[in-house]
């Protein structure tokens, strides 16, 4: 059966929607077929069957077909073609197709897609059903594949350890740990993860290596080894309430200044308290972070302090506890703040992290786990948006002191100027 448009006769026959995918590959199979006939031609410079003859001004390539190789599947977004790729012989180099290079059995966006995929969650076993089903029967691409892909991102890592840091302004940074098992022993480690945002407001991963469940030993090592790459250390550390970093900033960073993750905190104090008492308790501790000024947030403090004081002492002195690290963020400007309050920016990340880990079951190597997750983040760092208000960003690098959010008129643009930023401890 046939149409006729203004166009001519279009061809079309039993196509359907039952047979609308297969037909649309097999003229996508069919026209590639015929551009890589016609790639022969053109550098033959005749059609297929005519005889070579002298064209002026030079003669085309002494070279003649040799029929076709060896039907070879090619992998599209499309889906999976079947091509047979013409042979040329009597060359002195062998003749390389352009349209399609020898041993190429994907298209760069399809080759794109595997470490995407596999990234995102899908584990190593589930790849020849899943590519079956994205790519069509036949697709040239398999779990080796993914064997590849680590091997590659571990080299990857390894050269990212050691890039030239000296160049990066960072203004604040955030830092955590997220545990996942690897090895053949069953303790967990810990990869240690650090966040920066920059003058501009982008925000990048500056380090994630493997420590010994977030020691000051380790955390020592991940911060001389930044330091020694040529990082100079923020005016601002955000994290939990892990000890070990705190212990070694103190060594190797002093005059930083700490704020600690009110999600954190808030989490410890109403694990303290008996489920009854955390609705209440959790609207009071929740209020504090979103004060306009300090006095207020303390005022809210001493609320609670007062209502669970005599109840509930344990909760109230793990509220208490390290307070001062707790309202640092008042000191810098107040459209930076919602940045400041929580490790939220190292911790989303983390959520599609555990869902990559959490569909591996277990790594078996610790250097494969650090390859894959600094990995994960590297694609997760493409997505993130910038900072709020950018623009005060290089005011606070420079040293300009802010009360409850506000730029002090002693510290204004004049000691910008004149601050320089301070370099770590040795």
């Amino acid at each position: 059966m046939s149409e006729r448009t203004s166009h001519g006769v279009v061809e079309s026959s039993a196509v359907c929607y039952d047979t609308l995918e297969q037909w649309a590959r097999e003229k996508i199979q069919a026209q590639l077929q015929q551009l890589l006939e016609e790639e022969v031609s053109t550098f033959l410079g005749r059609v297929r069957h005519e005889r070579r003859g002298k064209v002026a001004p030079v003669d085309p390539p002494a070279g003649s077909r040799n029929g076709y190789g060896k039907p070879r599947q090619f992998s599209m977004m499309s889906g999976t073609v079947t091509v047979r790729r013409p042979r040329v012989r009597d060359l002195a180099e062998r003749f390389e197709s352009k349209v399609l290079p020898l041993f190429t059995r994907r298209t760069r966006e399809v080759g794109r897609m595997l470490p995407e995929l596999y990234l995102h969650g899908l584990s190593t076993g589930d790849f020849d059903l899943a590519l079956r089903g994205l790519l069509g029967e036949g697709a040239p691409l398999s779990a080796s594949s993914i064997q590849r892909l680590k091997a590659r991102f571990e080299l990857e890592y390894e050269a990212w350890k050691t890039q030239d840091q000296s160049t990066l302004e960072v203004v604040y940074w955030w830092a955590d740990g997220l545990y996942v098992k690897a090895g053949i022993e069953d303790r967990k480690r810990a990869l240690l993860t650090i966040v920066g945002a920059l003058t501009a407001g982008e925000k990048i991963v500056l380090a994630c290596e493997s420590g010994e469940r977030e020691s000051k030993e380790s955390w020592l090592k991940l911060l001389r080894d930044l330091k020694n790459r040529g990082l100079t250390f923020p005016r601002l550390t955000v994290a939990d309430g892990h000890l070990g970093l705190w212990a070694a900033l103190g060594e190797i960073h002093p005059s930083g200044e700490e704020q600690r993750c009110w999600n954190h905190k808030i989490t410890n104090v109403l694990d303290a308290l008996p489920k009854k008492a955390q609705p209440k308790a959790g609207e009071l501790l929740k209020a504090m972070p979103y004060a306009e000024t300090r006095t207020e947030c303390e005022r809210r403090r001493d609320e609670f302090v007062r209502t669970y004081r005599r109840t509930e002492g344990k909760a109230v002195d793990t509220l208490l506890r390290d307070w001062e690290r707790m309202v640092t963020f008042y000191a810098f400007p107040q459209e930076h703040w919602r940045h400041l309050r929580t490790t939220n920016i190292v911790e989303s990340p983390f959520a599609s992290v555990r869902l990559r880990t959490d569909a591996s079951r277990r790594y078996k190597r610790v250097e494969g786990a650090q390859a894959i997750i600094w990995k994960m983040l590297q694609v997760a760092e493409k997505s993130w948006r910038k900072l709020n208000a950018p623009e005060l960003l290089p005011l606070v690098v420079s040293g300009v002191t802010f009360k409850d959010g506000v730029m002090t008129k002693s510290g204004g643009l004049e000691s910008a100027v004149n601050h320089q930023p301070e370099r770590t401890a040795a």
